[in-house]
């Protein structure tokens, strides 16, 4: 590449040097300034680590090479990178999702795909700034193609996703901060609630009579336990002397090729130790003497699982077999958009007469007591005087 000669000038002393650069390319000649600083020492050589900026402007070029070089002398420098959002976001999701459970990598990895991939993806990590992302973030709420846009919540999900891929990235240096830290995000409107209420328990727990998991509905409903939780529920858990259930372990099915069900710890990875009412503790005593049957019934063929819920082979529950179930209960008691997992979340209407005692209120699940200081009566540890005399004569 032909080059004539270079005519150099000197910024202040430390700031490093500018030069003109020209260039002929295909018989046309091109003019640009660079700047050279040095970025440090090679460990193994003990050679200088050059860098160079190029601009079309010698101020542009000056102001960006003071800025470097102020910024070494502060301990704040970065190395340039021309690893892409797309390559870095290669590297995190192969190396840095080793401790994350299934299903959360199955999210993380479906908004990558979906979301910030297609847009961010072809960007220089190093360029990418709060604006861009910003613009990221107002383009998922907006309709395309007749389609709708994300909505608020869905776009904190791909936030946090992509705030955590940033985040390792500033700890590993490559970049100086977080791009994702200063934006803002649309403001998001929880819905209300539409837990079952005192009649609809009723109705329900009518319905689930001689159900196959009509102890796991009951188990659910009275003690707040997620579907992954009571499904994975062991025996080692429950403590019939002291009348607690330990909540250590959930069942949730690998995203792997396997597509195997596992336990693994609960959400947000901590446990919780609760002292459901004493008759939440007599069903699990009848779901023991019912898996003593089963056992005693196949002999050798029993899997112990050592779970409290399984089929009669010893094996665990299928969740969307449950699920599917409860959906069809519900729905028959006229509450067909009720969830699995509003049972965790039952409901009194305040005018129902029930005293709550201190003592009951320390023992209630802790998500339990924000939803239900109406509902439960801790006189005998039983829920409200109608559901309390539906249980004793059931």
């Amino acid at each position: 590449m032909p080059r004539t000669k270079e005519k150099r000038s000197r910024n202040a002393n430390g700031s490093g040097a500018v030069h003109k650069k020209t260039v002929i390319r295909n018989g046309k000649k091109y003019i640009y300034w660079e700047g050279r600083y040095t970025e440090g020492y090679d460990p193994s050589t003990g050679k200088q680590i050059q860098r160079s900026i190029t601009g079309k402007k010698k101020s542009e070029v000056a102001e960006k090479l003071r800025k470097a070089t102020a910024a070494i002398d502060a301990g704040t420098y970065t190395a340039p990178n021309k690893m892409t959002v797309g390559q870095w976001l290669d590297i995190w999701t192969a190396d840095y999702l080793g401790g994350v459970k299934p299903r959360t990598v199955e999210s993380y990895l479906c908004q990558i795909k979906n979301h910030i991939r297609p847009e961010l993806g072809a960007i220089r990590l190093d360029t990418l700034n709060p604006h861009t992302i910003q613009r990221f973030y107002n383009g998922l709420g907006e309709e395309k193609d007749g389609k709708p846009g994300l909505s608020p919540k869905s776009i904190k999900i791909v936030h946090g996703v992509l705030h955590k891929v940033m985040g390792q990235a500033v700890a590993l240096g490559y970049l100086q901060s977080n791009p994702a830290d200063k934006c803002t995000l649309p403001k998001v409107v929880r819905k209300e609630l539409n837990p079952l209420d005192e009649e609809a328990i009723t109705r329900f727990m009518e319905a689930i009579k001689g159900h196959r998991f009509e102890l796991v509905f009951l188990v659910t409903l009275f003690t707040g336990m997620r579907q992954g939780e009571v499904l994975g529920l062991a025996w080692d858990c429950v403590d019939f002397d002291r009348g607690t259930i330990s909540i250590r372990r959930q069942l949730q099915k690998a995203t792997d090729s396997t597509g195997e069900y596992r336990l693994l710890t609960p959400k947000n990875g901590k446990g919780r130790t609760i002292t459901p009412a004493p008759f939440v503790m007599e069903l699990l005593q009848a779901q023991r003497r019912r898996q003593a049957e089963w056992k005693l019934a196949i002999g050798s063929a029993w899997e112990d699982s050592g779970l409290v819920f399984t089929n009669e082979m010893g094996r665990h529950l299928m969740p969307h077999v449950v699920y599917k179930a409860f959906k069809k209960v519900a729905a028959s008691i006229g509450c067909s958009d009720t969830r699995f997992h509003d049972l965790r979340h039952p409901y009194v209407k305040p005018k129902t007469k029930i005293f709550i005692h201190f003592e009951c209120a320390i023992k209630c699940p802790a998500h339990q007591l924000i939803f239900c200081l109406p509902l439960f009566a801790l006189q005998g540890s039983l829920i409200s005087k109608r559901l309390a005399y539906f249980l004793k004569n059931r």
